[in-house]
């Protein structure tokens, strides 16, 4: 009977590379896990060290490299690498930068992992979403970014922290760029079909305060710590899981659009159908008139920088 793998490479041996290659050994959630880095060293350092703790942990077979070659067999590759966001810098001051590295890797992942899901992680999410589905070649379901998944898991935490209710319980979530042209569809959030509205305290003042603190959190946690990892680490560990399992789950990741609410040819972060072929479909909600004025503002933004 043939073995049954799931083989993840993680290409980019940064925080977050490395916080999701962890999170990864910790859960279980491949059975083969290859580490590139353009430090060669960098990643044969960090298999090492996840190697050491294998007697306490699900087994994972570990490869590390510099080369692009060991993505061969993939069934998703996670793409972090690029210029890290620096203090004082937007998501969208990188885009020179991490377009020249991307012209770099992408074909070559391509050409190794022809079979393979992308989930670009590296900023501006959705630009380089872009790119890679332009560089790969790949059918745009197989290529996506992790979008505002982490947006909206942020939105969700500040509300259950005003509402005293668990986050994973609010229905709560944010489109558009991940970046500072993001907006909360607060039309439709609920708790089980009860607006967030409706519950006592909860005013249009205390919502513009969650979304402030969420749109504002990357920025406050790289002041302090000087990167984000293990947040973004747990989405990609749940995108993963969603696509092994094939879970049909629902995200807000970033697509390439065709026609959503008018908007085609920008990748940009709407509710989509994740399963085990990468994203199946887009699910068009219904956003008010406010709503879709941002929305558009959003696609010009990101478009700017195409």
């Amino acid at each position: 009977m043939a073995k049954c793998t799931f083989k993840a490479s993680i290409v980019g041996c940064g925080s977050v590379g490395a916080t999701t290659a962890y999170g990864y050994l910790l859960s279980g959630s491949v059975t083969d896990l290859a580490l590139i880095d353009v430090n060669k060293g960098r990643a044969q350092g960090l298999a090492l060290d996840l190697e050491h703790a294998l007697p306490f942990t699900p087994h994972i077979e570990v490869e590390a490299s510099d080369d692009l070659k060991i993505c061969r067999g993939s069934s998703i590759v996670v793409v972090t690498a690029g210029k890290r966001q620096e203090k004082g810098e937007t998501r969208l001051d990188l885009v020179n930068a991490n377009k020249k590295i991307f012209a770099g890797i992408i074909p070559k992942i391509a050409k190794a992992a022809p079979n393979a899901i992308l989930i670009i992680v590296s900023n501006p999410v959705d630009v380089l979403t872009y790119e890679a589905i332009k560089l790969s070649g790949f059918p745009k379901g197989k290529v996506f970014g992790s979008g505002t998944v982490l947006d909206s898991a942020r939105l969700q935490y500040h509300i259950s922290e005003q509402l005293k209710i668990h986050p994973g319980s609010i229905d709560a979530y944010v489109f558009g760029e991940h970046g500072d042209s993001s907006f909360p569809v607060y039309s439709s959030a609920n708790i089980l079909g009860k607006s967030i509205f409706d519950f006592e305290g909860f005013s249009k003042k205390k919502a513009e305060e969650c979304f402030k603190e969420t749109k504002n959190a990357a920025y406050r946690i790289i002041h302090d710590q000087g990167f984000t990892c293990y947040s973004i680490a747990t989405v990609l560990r749940e995108l993963t899981e969603a696509i092994f399992e094939d879970k049909k789950q629902v995200f807000t990741l970033s697509t390439k659009l065709n026609d959503y609410y008018g908007h085609k040819d920008v990748c940009i972060s709407v509710p989509c159908v994740l399963g085990r072929n990468g994203i199946e479909k887009t699910i068009q909600v219904p956003l008010d008139q406010e709503e879709q004025k941002l929305l558009t503002k959003s696609v010009e933004t990101i478009k700017e920088f195409l």
